[in-house]
């Protein structure tokens, strides 16, 4: 490119097109917002391209082109087993070229998972030439050779490495080859379906945890399912390790890490070194202990600092004694120390920077109790190879093997529910949630800084929701240099979260297509959308679902683009439905036969008023309470909005003789949720068409408050609230049992059972 040849609005639209940045996007009311010049260059800069001035937009420009260029191949290749490509394309700086020049010789180690190589050598013959391009003032050559007719789905790293004369240049690239679509179990194939029950894990309440709902729980939890409910899928809220700091931290929605789970979920009885340590139980058995965990039992809410402080001081007693049985004998390994070894290994430095991490907070912590955050911390511990966590690391060797231990501990217990749930019939088991965001203050933000973009913020553009939009104040994905490392973390991340489940969840699944930025320090209306490689991460996720069996529901509320479910469907992704949403052009509720079949059906979510909560305006009141309403007239506008759809959801009831004929049409009848008005709308969701059916057990015990509330952190109780029945009274108590025979009696009848 000649200098001076683009004017400096033409070079900041092909550098905003060029990192993705989308030229426009329609809005909630159909309306075609463009990006403005200031949003281009705004985000921009927070991707590190500086572009204030004409001279510096060129200069960007020009990098752009030669950085574009200087790599022999593309990093990254994600096809499909039935359609590989037909070529391996390459390209040479050389002079004026019409073929493959004489001389070239091209050489291809093909390795796969299993380390198995396969080398492919190609001289100038097999070369094909197929033009050249100048992006600045050098000419590059493209070439290919053919691709390898690879036989089975998987992870392959090719080494491709080019010589002529003296020249010689090589360069590995990551390759996925993958399924066509996600994975369907049996139970679901044809005109299968199911049903289940919906959880938040913390909420479990029983005679035995303390205070907070455990995989011991969860294992319970799994036979009541089967022996009541005939369900075959229990859907949880995300594990993400978080950190158990209220009102703020708890959410887990905004984790400490994706890849890592919360120890606090953790059944200690059951650990096989808590049995060998007497220390720990003698800890558990003190009265001081047990007053404590009757205290946290009897908790209304969760009381996430008292728990986590108590199961890490066991767990610290239970790690000692494993240090003494088995880390620290000679002689022969004990299995034990050869599992977590195994563990360790296959986990690799995905767990060595988190296990880092919660040391270093401890440490930071212990020395100073209002250092919240690693931004706290002394500068030289800001990065995870700095030569000062490389000291620590060999300072603390056993503080980060006990937070490795704690992990190994809960894959273990996870493990075990999931296996007891398939033993015991359930066609899904266990539905994960993978949240779409991460703490900026986390540990996966801390390990992976280059793989975000830390001047940005994740967010939604304005909607009938927020007139303002929507500022979620954690940073978007660098999908570049995620690109250029194979996808690595990516792969990691979907992995790690299909295991020990049957079906995962993936929050705001159009973050595979784009997501809305908002540059730092501006308000969420001076925002834009990035695309994302989607054909990449759909296949991706269909190899991992495929290898992992595990069914992907894609959870795909707000205004969604019609190409956006189109392509999720055609990948075998599941749509995500709720009542309250699913309307038609007049505003009316669909009829179950209008649901899609590819879809999970539920009646709400965690952010949304649970049904009772939805009837009585209980959420209208706490919004109000939060002072979440800007004028008293706008409550009003929302009560009357409310009214209005609870008469049309008892019009389709009546429509499809789901009530009986002498309910009355009018909501101002029913002041409560009735019992006939609740059956009605579970029996509904059971007979629509959709493959899987999920009732939160909010929705089931008809349950006044939701979950969390957004846009508030101290005024609500957000992610706290316990289970109305514990789970002794779930199968003792006669309310209990009446809302349960209800339930399996439409999972009966609807045939998903």
């Amino acid at each position: 490119m000649k200098r001076g040849a683009l004017s400096y609005e033409a070079i900041i639209g092909k550098l905003a097109e060029a990192h993705g940045i989308e030229p426009e996007y329609i809005d909630n009311w159909g309306r075609v917002q463009s990006t403005t010049m200031e949003t281009k260059k705004k985000i921009l800069d927070s991707l590190g391209v500086t572009v204030d001035t004409p001279a510096q937009a060129e200069e960007a420009w020009l990098a752009r082109l030669e950085q574009g260029s200087s790599h022999l191949a593309e990093p990254a290749i994600v096809a499909t087993l039935s359609d590989l490509p037909k070529e391996l394309a390459f390209q040479l700086p050389l002079e004026a070229q019409g073929a493959a020049p004489d001389g070239l010789k091209v050489f291809l180690a093909v390795t796969d998972e299993q380390g198995v190589k396969n080398t492919f050598s190609c001289t100038q013959k097999d070369v094909s030439y197929s033009g050249a391009i100048q992006p600045g003032n050098t000419t590059f050559h493209r070439f290919g050779i053919p691709f390898p007719q690879l036989q089975a789905i998987g992870h392959y790293r090719f080494h491709l490495s080019v010589s002529m004369g003296d020249e010689h240049k090589s360069q590995d690239i990551f390759v996925a080859v993958c399924p066509d679509k996600a994975y369907m179990p049996p139970a679901l194939q044809g005109d299968g379906r199911t049903a289940g029950i919906a959880v938040s894990l913390y909420g479990l309440r029983s005679d035995r945890n303390w205070g907070i709902g455990d995989f011991g729980d969860l294992k319970d939890l799994a036979d009541w399912v089967v022996d009541e409910l005939r369900g075959g899928i229990i859907a949880l809220n995300p594990l993400h390790a978080i950190s158990n700091r209220r009102p703020f931290n708890t959410s887990p929605y905004l984790p400490l890490s994706r890849f890592y789970r919360n120890f606090i979920y953790l059944h200690i009885p059951a650990i096989q070194d808590y049995q060998d340590s007497s220390e720990a139980q003698a800890l558990v058995e003190a009265p001081e202990t047990q007053k404590l965990l009757s205290e946290l039992r009897s908790s209304k809410t969760v009381e996430y600092e008292k728990v986590a402080v108590l199961k890490e001081k066991v767990l610290m007693q239970i790690f000692h004694i494993f240090l003494k049985n088995h880390w620290n004998k000679s002689g022969i390994r004990s299995t034990r120390r050869s599992e977590l070894e195994d563990y360790i290994e296959k986990e690799g430095d995905l767990l060595d920077k988190f296990a880092t991490f919660c040391a270093l907070d401890s440490a930071m912590r212990s020395s100073n109790q209002e250092m919240w955050t690693w931004l706290q911390w002394p500068p030289e511990y800001h990065k995870p190879d700095a030569e000062a966590v490389q000291e620590f690391r060999q300072e603390h060797r056993m503080e980060i093997l006990f937070y490795k231990y704690v992990q190994w501990q809960l894959e273990k217990q996870l493990c075990q529910v999931q296996e007891h749930a398939k033993r015991r019939g359930m066609c899904i088991g266990l539905y994960h949630d993978l949240a779409l965001a991460i703490d900026r203050f986390s540990a996966d933000f801390w390990a992976y800084q280059d793989f975000f973009i830390p001047q940005a913020r994740v967010g939604a553009p304005p909607d009938a929701f927020s007139q303002n939009g929507q500022d979620w104040g954690f940073p978007p994905p660098n999908i570049e240099r995620l690109r250029q490392t194979g996808y690595e973390l990516f792969v990691r991340e979907i992995r790690k979260n299909c295991a020990f489940g049957g079906a995962l969840r993936i929050d705001h699944a159009m973050r595979f297509f784009h997501l809305y930025c908002i540059p730092e320090g501006e308000l969420p209306t001076k925002g834009a959308y990035i695309s994302q490689p989607f054909e990449d991460l759909l296949k991706i996720l269909a190899l991992e679902s495929v290898r992992n069996r595990v069914v992907i529901i894609g959870e795909d509320l707000g205004t969604v683009p019609a190409y956006i479910r189109e392509a999720l469907s055609e990948a075998n992704i599941f749509s995500y439905r709720l009542l309250y949403f699913e309307r038609d052009d007049r505003q009316d509720f669909i009829r179950p036969q209008d649901y899609p079949e590819l879809a999970l059906v539920t009646v709400t979510t965690h952010d949304l008023p649970t049904l009772a909560g939805y009837w009585t305006h209980r959420d209208i009141e706490i919004r109000k309470e939060a002072g979440m309403f800007d004028s008293h007239q706008a409550m009003i506008e929302a009560a009357a909005e409310r009214e209005a759809d609870k008469k049309k959801l008892l019009k389709i009831m009546h429509d499809l003789g789901l009530l009986p004929a002498g309910c009355a049409k009018d909501p101002n009848a029913y002041p409560e949720l009735t019992a006939e008005i609740h059956n009605a709308v579970v029996g509904f969701l059971a007979m629509t068409q959709a493959k899987l059916f999920v009732l939160s057990q909010e929705d089931l015990f008809k349950t006044l408050e939701q979950q969390n509330l957004p846009g508030t952190t101290g005024e609500y109780p957000n992610w706290s609230l316990k289970m109305k029945y514990s789970l002794e009274q779930l199968r003792a108590g006669p309310d209990a049992r009446a809302f349960c025979n209800m339930f399996r009696t439409w999972i009966e009848k609807s045939g998903r059972s």
